[in-house]
């Protein structure tokens, strides 16, 4: 256990501030392209932001990896879900055969999908080899309800667990990680852990997520408060709220984003869930928040606290509320779009049109 604290440690001293001399570097070059200055607003300010958190100017789109991380919540027993638990699994199946939304999504912004089982109810290894990477922590987390979602240990080897994931794929060449989720509960417990970690009553971020009626948002509102007061939370503590009320995929995710901000790789977030997520990172690492990026807002109440706890503006609004990283893949079109722009547009100089602002 002393070994994965150390680990996490390690990880946290090596984030670094974005490079603010690249992202100057960036804007100046963006300035010699053949528009007015600042013309292209966000897109602009990404490419800026993706240049300053590699720490080097880029001269053009950096392959990209979508990484769905799945787990499965002993909450759902509570009925907090319109659809029941073995869909976790089901949907594993659907991702492993390329059908599933994000699959053809990430196809179409050339990423490559990444399934990770953190930890999904039932027989571990049963899915077509290489397909879904294997890093269970158990088959599901306990009921929070009752008491704590995991142990601290296991919380610390699911952080540990996204950390060396973002280590391999940095290692490997990927310049852009999108963060996506699974898993049928996992609204109700990123409601638990952003309560718990914001101090704040449920009713502000419990949402329908699966598309509960009225009836089953109270009886998810009901099962969050159970949640919360069946455990010992200190909102200082981010591990140990993770272990109380979290969801092993949360502790990857978490990890994942924590171990991308060390290796200088920006981070792609998806809506509420990875949202908790990242909110979780940031409470373990404040500094890991300049590496994230929000693709998007979601219609979960919870998701644009999140967001503004961690001082983030989305880059879509457009209602999605699927999770599986479906947003983030449109993110990360829209900064290949940027790196494109920056590496391809003429200058003033090149095209021979007259600068204004010369």
């Amino acid at each position: 256990m002393a070994g994965i604290a150390s680990k996490l440690d390690l990880t946290i001293s090596r984030i670094e501030a974005p490079d603010a001399a690249v992202a100057a570097q960036t804007q100046r070059a963006f300035d010699d392209k053949t528009k007015p200055r600042g013309s292209l607003g966000r897109l602009e300010e990404l490419a800026c932001r993706v240049a300053a958190i590699r720490r080097h100017p880029i001269s053009g789109p950096e392959p990209a990896a979508v990484v769905v991380v799945a787990g499965d919540h002993g909450i759902a027993e509570e009925g907090v879900s319109a659809y029941p638990q073995e869909v976790t699994r089901q949907m594993l199946a659907n991702f492993s055969a390329g059908g599933a939304a994000i699959c053809v999504l990430a196809r179409a912004v050339g990423a490559r999908l990444v399934v990770v089982d953190a930890g999904v109810a039932g027989v571990a290894g049963v899915f077509e080899e290489g397909s879904v990477l294997d890093r269970r922590l158990g088959p599901g987390t306990a009921n929070a309800t009752r008491g704590p979602a995991m142990t601290r240990e296991q919380a610390l080897r699911a952080l540990d667990s996204g950390i060396e994931l973002a280590e391999e794929l940095a290692a490997d060449g990927v310049g852009l990680i999108a963060l996506g989720d699974m898993g049928i509960g996992n609204t109700a417990i990123s409601s638990a852990v952003t309560a718990a970690l914001l101090g704040c009553d449920p009713v502000a971020v419990v949402g329908r997520g699966t598309g509960v009626d009225d009836q089953g948002l109270q009886i998810k509102l009901a099962a969050v408060r159970r949640a919360l007061q069946a455990n010992a939370i200190d909102p200082e503590d981010p591990v140990g709220v993770l272990a109380a009320v979290g969801g092993f995929e949360l502790g990857v995710l978490a990890g994942l984003a924590l171990g991308a901000a060390a290796s200088g790789v920006p981070v792609m977030l998806d809506g509420f869930v990875v949202g908790a997520a990242a909110l979780l990172a940031a409470r373990i690492a404040p500094a890991s928040t300049a590496a994230m990026i929000a693709s998007h807002l979601s219609p979960e109440p919870g998701h644009a606290i999140v967001l503004g706890e961690l001082g983030l503006w989305p880059l879509l609004d457009l209602r999605m509320r699927l999770g599986e990283g479906s947003g983030a893949a449109l993110g990360l079109q829209l900064v290949n779009t940027a790196l494109l722009l920056l590496r391809d547009m003429s200058t003033f100089e090149d095209a021979g049109v007259s600068d204004a602002g010369a």
